[in-house]
């Protein structure tokens, strides 16, 4: 796991581009990556930066130190009263709030997102790991929907994740008693797509399988994926039209089928969509 050496000064989070995929690490570890005001700002600003950037095929949200993230940091939070608010606040024009966008966001970066997660993940961590497209954890990794603790229900985002994850019975069960259970049982409820002895390893070779696919229709097929899932048969016939026409006799889709047919090396160009 990433060393966990993090002073007041280090960001809350950090990004390191390599070889086009974007790491992302929650930068709190000595708090075990506790969710407070700062860590909310950093994720939202984070999340909002990668969204723009074509150069990178996927993005990989891990958790400095022990865990992946412990949720909420309900100390620092109250410290402040006018810090609930600001969380629960929508802006003019905003489909989520701040406490919303540190999940939400990952669905609305273009490319995949895949959260790697070990030790724990708790509460608001369990919702930054829902928004991703694709979750790999340690079979040991404690998850939770922490919330009920406190008398609170999960308003991250994590609703419009789960329930395309898991049955309702389960989702109910899980939020209503807010017990805990291991990497195997995210995996067995949908909550976990892989379980692995090293998931930032397995992360990274299906990351590396992403990059040999046209970028383009790697973008065209989470966006197709993302707002067909629970929508009517008719919109979704409707956007699948959309979003072919998008990808069809551009570039890097004749790039595609050259490299199935003729030159296998020939590179793709940045996504044009």
């Amino acid at each position: 796991m990433p060393n966990s050496q993090v002073t007041a000064q280090q960001p809350r989070v950090t990004v390191e581009i390599i070889d086009e995929v974007a790491i992302v690490t929650l930068n709190r570890g000595l708090k075990y990556n506790a969710l407070d005001m700062d860590m909310f700002y950093a994720l939202d600003s984070t999340a909002s930066e990668l969204a723009d950037n074509k150069a990178i095929r996927a993005v990989i949200v891990r958790g400095d130190g022990k865990v992946f993230c412990a949720g909420l940091d309900v100390k620092s939070i109250i410290k402040n009263p006018l810090n609930p608010g600001k969380l629960l606040k929508r802006e003019e024009g905003e489909l989520a709030n701040l406490a919303q966008k540190v999940g939400y966001l990952w669905r609305q970066i273009p490319v995949p997102v895949i959260a790697v997660t070990h030790g724990v993940c708790f509460g608001g961590g369990l919702q930054i790991a829902l928004g991703a497209d694709f979750r790999y954890s340690t079979a040991d990794c404690e998850f939770s929907v922490m919330e009920i603790k406190w008398g609170l229900i999960p308003d991250m985002s994590g609703m419009v994740t789960m329930r395309e994850l898991t049955r309702i019975d389960i989702a109910k069960e899980l939020t209503m008693t807010g017990r805990k259970f291991s990497g195997i049982e995210a995996e067995k409820y949908g909550l976990v797509t892989h379980v692995c002895d090293d998931p930032m390893a397995a992360a990274m070779t299906f990351v590396e399988s992403i990059k040999t696919r046209s970028p383009d229709a790697i973008v065209a097929a989470k966006s197709l994926l993302n707002e067909t899932w629970v929508a009517s048969e008719q919109a979704v016939l409707v956007m699948e039209t959309q979003t072919q026409k998008k990808v069809m006799g551009k570039w890097n889709q004749l790039v595609a089928v050259t490299r199935n047919f003729v030159k296998k090396s020939l590179p793709y160009r940045k996504r044009s969509i």
